[in-house]
């Protein structure tokens, strides 16, 4: 039993409720493929294959993907300890007629609060604001888009994905002070 118990808001539960009632099971298997971009396995493999790729680039290079390898492990690790403290049920456990749609069962049943893939989104977007705008609006569409399956699948609240977002965004510009990332 974690120390507090999270409770959804109105809006979460009228989008839950709304979202089950138009779930379908194309979208839902839509949502499914695509929220793996998120996942903080395939986060990991891919931020570790960039470091490797950037030790035979110039040292700016060389410091970004040293940055995105560190925030993608902490905002990585975080959610789990985060998951100790926070209790919060999952919309996927208190809908019949979502299952009836699609909408599949995601991870464990109290462990909503905040969500991890939005936690990843929310770090990797925050690290790309210094980005050329044509780079860093990518990363940020993508990111949006990956963050909405996570309610679209009723994985997580929204408030969960708002969280994990601002908690993401937060790890990862406080863990610029440590790799000393677009320090001039």
């Amino acid at each position: 039993m974690a120390l507090f118990r999270v409770k959804p808001t109105e809006a979460d539960i009228v989008t839950a409720d709304d979202i089950a009632a138009l779930a379908s099971r194309p979208a839902e298997h839509i949502a499914q493929a695509l929220t793996w971009g998120a996942d903080e396995h395939v986060l990991c493999v891919v931020a570790m294959g960039w470091w490797l790729y950037a030790q035979t680039r110039d040292v700016s290079v060389r410091r970004a993907s040293d940055h995105v390898l560190v925030t993608t492990i902490v905002a990585s690790i975080l959610p789990h300890a985060l998951k100790r403290v926070f209790d919060q049920k999952r919309p996927d456990r208190l809908t019949v007629l979502g299952h009836l749609h699609g909408i599949p069962l995601s991870g464990k049943r109290l462990d909503a609060f905040p969500s991890g893939h939005a936690v990843h989104i929310g770090a990797l977007a925050s690290a790309a604001t210094g980005r050329p705008p044509a780079q860093r609006n990518a990363v940020w569409a993508v990111g949006g888009g990956l963050a909405l399956t996570r309610i679209v699948l009723l994985a997580h609240w929204t408030s969960d994905v708002v969280a994990g977002l601002a908690v993401g965004a937060a790890v990862e510009r406080l863990l610029r002070f440590v790799t000393g990332f677009e320090r001039r």
